[in-house]
């Protein structure tokens, strides 16, 4: 069974409050899956673009790559778009085209390469924030991104549409912040974001507790399958683990082209 957690976070940076209860926005994440199971963002742009509970995925459906592009794109695109393949397995540093509706009647064409995955710790980013039991029994991640607009919808101030996948088949949103938050700054896209505008961010997820980062996906509706990017994932400072492979690090399997980020 897939199911979708919330990780809004509606709190301050430290450098704002040093003393901010980040745990009661995030606790969330943590909770039963029968209680977050489809349930909506912390934003207006979120809710539109999170998927619902789909009994019939697998963490197999989702890494099974197509060979060759469908005869025909899964929405509407500009001439000359090539969209990513459903069902694709990229590996990190590769580039996905990709198509979804931020909302009703508006298709919107991103280029997304997911740049780096790296493992943190409370200790080491979130220094000066009290927190709860669950969120600290939680695994922070940072997910290093850069997207492109490709297509002719503005999608100035969404989210970058993307999940991490845990290891027990669970797609986490990504936590969101009130103000800025340094080791990771994790705003939605700039204000104005018009064909061929590129940009670099970072996204936070937070694994409940017990779980680890198996790949980040793209899947924006229940019946699509999704475009997975897994990889090493970089480990905190001073653990002396290393790289730590976070599912299949091969190649570009499905299509997505590869190549480092834009901008």
């Amino acid at each position: 069974m897939l199911t979708v957690h919330n990780g809004a976070v509606n709190g301050l940076s430290t450098r704002t409050r040093r003393r901010t209860r980040l745990g009661a926005g995030l606790a969330v994440v943590v909770l039963g899956a029968s209680a977050l199971a489809g349930c909506s963002g912390g934003s207006e742009e979120a809710a539109d673009a999170a998927p619902s509970e789909d009994s019939s995925a697998s963490s197999e459906e989702s890494s099974e790559a197509t060979d060759a592009p469908s005869a025909e794109p899964y929405l509407p695109v500009p001439d000359g778009v090539e969209l990513t393949p459903q069902g694709s397995l990229l590996g990190v540093g590769d580039e996905a085209v990709v198509a979804y509706e931020p909302r009703q009647d508006r298709v919107g064409v991103l280029g997304i390469t997911v740049r780096e995955l790296r493992e943190t710790t409370f200790e080491e980013s979130f220094e000066g924030w009290q927190l709860d039991d669950r969120t600290r029994a939680s695994t922070p991640y940072f997910v290093d991104v850069s997207v492109t607009n490709e297509g002719r919808t503005d999608l100035g101030g969404r989210p970058v549409p993307l999940y991490l996948l845990d290891d027990a088949n669970t797609l986490i949103e990504a936590s969101t912040f009130a103000g800025d938050f340094e080791p990771c700054p994790s705003a939605p896209l700039p204000k104005t974001f018009a064909k061929g505008d590129t940009t670099r961010g970072c996204l936070v997820f937070l694994a409940p507790e017990g779980q680890e980062l198996a790949g980040v996906s793209f899947r924006p509706d229940q019946d699509f399958d999704a475009i997975t990017w897994a990889g090493d994932v970089q480990q905190p400072a001073g653990s002396g683990g290393g790289n730590q492979g976070g599912g299949n690090s091969g190649g570009n399997q499905g299509g997505g082209n590869g190549g480092g980020g834009n901008g």
